[in-house]
């Protein structure tokens, strides 16, 4: 934009010959430097934004008083350097910051009334080199020795600088850098700026270096002289004892005084027990007692003010309406019916005995289940504060324990940071990822946390960093996983498991059409009349485009097909879009998933099993094929040691049962068999594919293929017995998704079936299994005679 005068016209046109002006409160630029310069007046930035929207050079002018705001021609020196915009930088503040390289003196001449910002007529200075130049070079010898001898005597002086004073051939380029490092104050320094003679000013530079390099030599002199008196401890209380004297003459140690006095009101304030009280005194008193230089005394000040800042006794009031917090959990999330029923248990629990113990819980469930949001509608649905703590990658004991003050930079744990943070001692606190917790040589974390989640022992919890105990016992802990395995057993022996499985398809569509599409709608600056989705849609991107357990990749791809939406706004090609399910594939593109169980099991020796993953259930094939060889039995797909014994076990159990299957037992000498399952990168493991295996085996010895809507899962026994697996409901809400119609599952787990949502349940039928038998018939329609051996077994 440009700048306006007062009466709303344009200003003149700026010259070409003329130069813009920036007044300098208390520096001085010379030629050859290059300097930051920061300027925050109004004028001050109109002239440099001038210049670097122009490309023009600026004239850096000395103010003769450095507290004047408004300046007119008469407050400037008239002799400055031109320079050039090498950078212009913008802070957040409203500072900005030029980085100048002066380039020639020049003095200004008159100024031009009608800008917003100073402009003068100039002339360009020539330096001014006498005839003799012997004596110039002599100047120039004696001036590079003190300039050297100056960098050697600073202690903070970088060494290149002498290569870089050596390198110079030019008097007046050695007279300008010498003097920009010089100790002088700006109006000695502009007195120099002005000496148009090279000689006069190298001798002016001299006297002024030879000056200061005396300080320095004295400085240096006396320097080793006390050190050479004086051993550390000695030089230390010398110290410690001027600058208490000399704060005792500024007024100082009163200020200290009274601040120790209101340190120690706080402590009395902070409601702390007895112990811990009297410990923070007793620290009080040491802190009294140490100068403020002290290296202890800033720790031991942190560590008072650490625990002042704790909520000792400080604690919210509970609001348990059990009506309102079922309200609360059913606005905030779809389903998840056992979770929400465990959750208000424990809620009318505590509002029948509030002073009973709370119990841990750990939500475990795939990733994008909902276990952080739900944390945060327990504290919403009790009152509470809510605070988390991300456990994810950490193998440091010290980072829930603390460290001890002695080391450098020590902090609290991560618990007693997030109490204080939360200022409240019965907050909602969330260990979020515990299952992904290490270990290292700093210690165990999960060892660590087994005081903090056990209601009868966090009572008296002790951080390293406090040394004093903080009870925990009014703090609602809740953990989350991914999975089990991982988390040691004590540590999951103290925590009440709650299991949070995948959603299935009906589920998605309404979690996407109650929260997800209102959310991506705010996240992508539309609203409900500028953009809808259908369900007909929404259902298309849950089959089509995710495959996961969660709701995380369907919301992205929601927010990529608003994102579409967004875009057509914005440029005004429409005003409102309706997205239907036959806008999908030209917004999202092809479908990434499709339904390969058809063309997988269309041959004998393929069946379909069922999978448990840490991100829900899956279908997993198992392929069968026979080549001429030996008997081998070969494995691939990147199989673990009990998957593989599972492949061992079925064909034990087909060679077993081969009379009764119709299948030659002379034909396993002279065939390999081969099992391999696909998707050979990713590893797996378990028992629960020795169904598939076994049906596998057997469809390929018989040369009946299966049906392509038959999955089955279990372990089996070389007795025959299918024995019960775990993630039931994972795998039938994965087999449902995958257009399975029936599923052969254990017997033994019939009762899970009630884990299992009624819409899964009304589209699958269920083939209850006890031995091996029951599943070749229910799968390749074979009803085998069992054997008199095998029967009495």
């Amino acid at each position: 934009m440009d700048p306006k005068e007062p009466n709303g016209a344009k200003p003149a046109e700026l010259p070409e010959d003329v130069l813009v002006i920036l007044p300098m409160r208390n520096i001085v630029l010379f030629p050859g430097i290059v300097l930051p310069v920061s300027i925050s007046r109004a004028q001050s930035i109109a002239a440099a934004q001038e210049a670097a929207r122009g490309g023009r050079k600026l004239g850096l002018l000395l103010q003769r008083d450095p507290k004047q705001e408004e300046l007119s021609p008469e407050d400037l020196h008239r002799v400055g350097t031109v320079a050039s915009i090498v950078r212009y930088v913008t802070t957040r503040e409203g500072v900005h910051h030029l980085i100048c390289q002066g380039e020639q003196r020049f003095r200004a001449l008159d100024f031009l009334p009608g800008f917003q910002f100073l402009v003068a007529r100039i002339e360009l200075l020539e330096d001014r080199e006498p005839a003799d130049d012997t004596a110039l070079e002599a100047r120039m010898h004696a001036l590079r020795q003190q300039a050297v001898e100056a960098i050697r005597l600073l202690p903070q002086a970088p060494a290149e600088l002498a290569d870089v004073i050596h390198g110079i051939q030019s008097p007046a380029a050695l007279a300008d850098l010498v003097a920009n490092f010089l100790d002088m104050t700006p109006p000695e320094k502009q007195e120099l700026l002005e000496i148009a003679g090279v000689q006069e000013r190298l001798d002016r530079v001299i006297g002024h270096l030879g000056h200061r390099l005396q300080v320095l030599r004295l400085s240096h002199m006396i320097d080793q002289q006390t050190r050479e008196a004086l051993d550390e401890r000695q030089r230390e209380f010398l110290l410690r004892e001027r600058m208490r004297q000399i704060r005792k003459e500024l007024g100082e140690e009163e200020d200290g005084r009274a601040q120790h006095a209101d340190l120690e009101k706080a402590i009395k304030d902070a409601g702390m027990p007895s112990e811990v009280e009297e410990q923070a005194m007793k620290e009080l008193r040491r802190l009294e007692r140490m100068p403020d230089q002290a290296a202890e005394y800033s720790m031991l000040r942190t560590y008072l003010d650490t625990l002042v800042a704790l909520p000792w006794s400080k604690a919210d009031a509970e609001a348990i309406e059990i009506a309102r917090a079922r309200r609360i959990l059913d606005e905030d999330h779809y389903g998840l019916e056992k979770v929400k029923r465990r959750i208000l248990e424990y809620l009318a629990v505590r509002k029948l005995n509030p002073s009973g113990r709370s119990p841990i819980l750990c939500f475990v469930g795939p990733p994008g289940v909902g276990k952080t949001s739900l944390g945060q509608s327990v504290a919403r649905a009790l009152g509470l504060r809510f605070v988390r703590a991300s456990l994810g990658g950490v193998h440091d004991e010290a980072e829930v324990r603390g460290h001890r003050r002695t080391y450098v930079g020590a902090m609290p744990g991560n618990i007693i940071q997030g109490i204080r943070k939360a200022g409240t001692r019965n907050p909602v606190f969330m260990l979020d990822e515990v299952d992904k917790l290490g270990a290292g040589f700093h210690g165990d974390p999960s060892s660590a946390l087994l005081e903090v989640l056990d209601p009868e022992q966090n009572s008296t919890f002790r951080d390293n960093y406090l040394g004093v105990p903080f009870d925990l016992s009014r703090v609602f802990f809740i953990a989350t996983a991914n999975v089990l395995d991982t988390i040691p057993g004590p540590l999951r022996d103290r925590m009440e498991i709650i299991e949070l499985s995948g959603y299935t398809e009906e589920e998605k569509v309404e979690i996407a059409s109650r929260y997800l599409v209102r959310r991506q709608l705010e996240a992508n600056g539309l609203n409900p009349d500028q953009a809808t989705i259908s369900r007909d849609a929404i259902r298309r991107i849950v089959r089509d485009y995710t495959r996961e357990a969660g709701c995380r990749n369907l919301e992205r791809q929601l927010g990529a097909a608003l994102r579409h939406v967004a875009v057509r706004i914005a440029e005004g090609s429409a005003e409102r879009i309706a997205i239907d399910e036959h806008m999908i594939a030209t917004i999202l593109g092809a479908a990434r998933f499709e339904n390969e169980v058809a063309m997988r099991t269309s041959v004998p020796g393929v069946a379909t099993g069922l999978a448990w993953t840490p991100v829900g259930g899956d279908i997993l094939f198992i392929e069968a094929a026979r080549t001429p060889g030996g008997g081998k039995l070969i494995l691939t797909g990147q199989l673990g040691d009990v998957m593989k014994e599972s492949a061992q076990a079925a064909l034990s159990l087909v060679k077993t049962r081969s009379d009764t299957l119709g299948i030659d037992p002379a034909s396993f000498d002279k065939w390999d068999i081969h099992v391999h399952v696909p998707a050979g990168a990713i590893p797996k493991d378990g028992p629960s594919a020795g169904v598939a295996m076994y049906i596998a085996l057997v469809s390929l010895l018989t040369g009946r293929a299966l049906p392509s809507d038959v999955a089955m899962t279990g372990e089996i026994s070389l007795r025959g017995l299918v024995l019960p697996v775990g993630g039931i409901r994972e795998k039938t809400v994965a087999a449902s998704r995958a257009g399975i119609r029936r599923v052969l599952l254990p017997a033994r787990n019939r009762k899970d079936l009630e884990d299992v949502p009624e819409s899964v349940r009304s589209q699958l039928e269920f083939v209850w299994l006890e031995h091996v038998d029951e599943a070749v018939k229910a799968a390749l329609d074979l009803s085998p005679g069992t054997p008199a051996r095998a029967r009495s077994a």
